[in-house]
């Protein structure tokens, strides 16, 4: 948290920061033309921006695009906002919009999210694919199905309201789930076309102990108001996994 706080504190990274909220997706020379100040200095300061989890990169070719990552943003909303405010009010965190791929390949939106968490890949994914530990983070929803490519799963609340669907499309603990999505919760989405989650888990570079979890929502072209309710909802539900892993209790509790 500490370094999140250290990177906003400079004036020229929170431009950087709107620059992509205007626009995601920008390479390093579309940024240094808004900023005065030296290719290396841009350089330096998008660095400092990744290493604190505001935002990620994406090399395609020889060009590297910058993406906002809203999960520190929701981190510090948790942390500091939502104990005076209503705990579900995500409007205060919204500091990303579409991702899009670079002119190398298909123009396609996508949604980037990625969170740091203090465990192993082994535990994230336990906590993926366990429903007595979905249920505490994602939404009250119990995910339910057989963890192999081809096969369909479903994820229930309490209720006995199922709230979404999709398959499997790869399966590989504990480093990547991809899988289909239908949320059939909310009367604008039950009808929209499956999108796809892709779920990265992987070991962080530099930290021992440290699992970087990256979440990317693309394929809703034709469901845009699932687009619109997971790049809200998303950050959410990482944040409630980080907050379940490593203090053993729910985000709101």
């Amino acid at each position: 948290m500490d370094d999140i706080f250290k990177a906003l504190a400079d004036p020229s990274r929170r431009t950087l920061l709107d620059l992509l909220y205007e626009k995601d997706g920008r390479t390093l020379h579309d940024l240094c033309t808004h900023l005065q100040m030296s290719r290396f200095g841009v350089m330096k300061h998008l660095r400092i921006l990744e290493e604190a989890g505001l935002l990620t990169t994406c090399k395609v070719g020889r060009e590297k695009y910058h993406y906002l990552n809203p999960v520190a943003i929701r981190q510090i909303y948790d942390r500091w906002v939502s104990k005076y405010a209503e705990p579900w009010v995500s409007g205060l965190s919204l500091l990303k919009k579409e991702m899009e791929s670079g002119p190398a390949m298909e123009q396609k939106p996508r949604h980037i999210n990625r969170i740091a968490i203090k465990t192993n890949p082994e535990q994230v994914w336990n906590a993926l694919t366990n429903p007595s530990l979905t249920s505490q983070y994602w939404y009250n929803g119990m995910i339910k199905g057989e963890f192999k490519a081809g096969c369909p799963y479903e994820i229930w609340n309490p209720q006995g309201q199922l709230q979404a669907k999709g398959e499997f499309l790869v399966v590989e603990p504990p480093r990547r789930l991809v899988m289909t999505w239908q949320l059939l919760v909310q009367a604008d989405t039950a009808e929209e076309k499956p999108s796809r989650l892709t779920w990265e888990i992987e070991p962080h570079a530099e930290f021992a102990g440290v699992t970087l979890v990256t979440v990317v929502h693309d394929e809703f072209e034709e469901a845009p108001n699932t687009s619109r309710v997971l790049e809200e909802g998303l950050p959410i539900v990482l944040s409630g996994m980080k907050t379940l892993i490593e203090t053993g209790r729910s985000l709101t509790s």
